[in-house]
């Protein structure tokens, strides 16, 4: 309610919703905003005026949510336009200053890991797993920061705890937003969950290896072509559960750091073949 009456003032003429719960849409109906756009959700008649039918074609969430934007019986777009593929700026000077208060030397390559994911450990491969990638990494010469939101503060130590050194960096927690994003367009390689952290690392232009276990790579793919998916696709993956309903999460378990870091290899070489620019 108090977030609809502080944007009340910004007379906006129109809202797009993208989550598809009743709360979501309460926001632009007490901001006043006369045009409201969503899909179809649980009881938001009257919350909405211009109310859309999922279109079973649209197969990823990005061509779901473009679509909200498009004229009401617009056909959906098969591919996204390379121009409404997401994209970030980095900042060379911010760039430096964290290279300084990190430790990171100019020239000498570094990955980011992201171990987390707010939405539940059923997307979280293990951070035990990260470690190993991380020591792997660590020995062939490459520096090592570890990404993340504060509350993921533990498991980035349980994966700088397999190497034990300053070589690999718990950066989780000590970076805003902004400093990810800088650190991510430096990377010569970021590994990640399917969180929001693996689509702000497309975003800034790293190469990523993408990790999926209850999640679909088909439904959420990094939007980049700089990128190695790695999924085992077992029986009962996508699940799409916050928590493995089965119990043994095999589908993140039984992935090997060994195919991670084979992951990392291919886009890594796949970026050393890249005319320079």
């Amino acid at each position: 309610v108090a977030l609809g009456r502080r944007l009340r003032a910004e007379r906006y003429g129109r809202a797009i919703v993208l989550p598809r719960s009743a709360k979501a849409a309460l926001v632009p109906l007490i901001a006043r905003v006369p045009r409201r756009t969503g899909f179809r959700g649980e009881w938001r008649y009257g919350l909405l005026n211009d109310v859309r039918r999922l279109d079973v074609r649209l197969d990823q969430t990005v061509k779901r949510f473009v679509s909200l934007g498009q004229a009401p019986g617009e056909a959906p777009f098969d591919a996204l336009p390379p121009e409404l593929r997401p994209g970030l700026r980095s900042d060379p000077q911010n760039l430096e200053r964290l290279r300084a208060v990190h430790g990171l030397t100019r020239g000498v390559p570094f990955a980011a890991l992201m171990p987390g994911a707010e939405y539940g450990a059923a997307k979280r491969w293990p951070a035990a797993h990260y470690g190993a990638v991380a020591a792997a990494l660590a020995r062939s010469g490459s520096s090592v920061v570890v990404l993340g939101s504060a509350k993921e503060r533990a498991i980035g130590e349980e994966v700088a705890a397999k190497v034990g050194d300053a070589r690999v960096r718990n950066l989780c927690g000590e970076t805003s937003l902004a400093d990810v994003v800088d650190l991510l367009a430096a990377a010569d390689v970021a590994v990640s969950n399917d969180s929001g952290l693996l689509h702000v690392a497309a975003a800034a232009g790293a190469p990523v290896v993408a990790v999926y276990g209850s999640s679909s790579p088909q439904f959420t793919p990094p939007l980049t072509s700089r990128a190695a998916v790695v999924s085992l696709g077992i029986e009962c993956s996508p699940c799409f559960a916050r928590e493995c309903p089965l119990g043994h999460l095999r589908c993140l378990n039984d992935l090997s750091p060994a195919t991670v870091l084979a992951a990392i290899d291919t886009v890594r070489t796949t970026r050393r073949a890249e005319p320079s620019r």
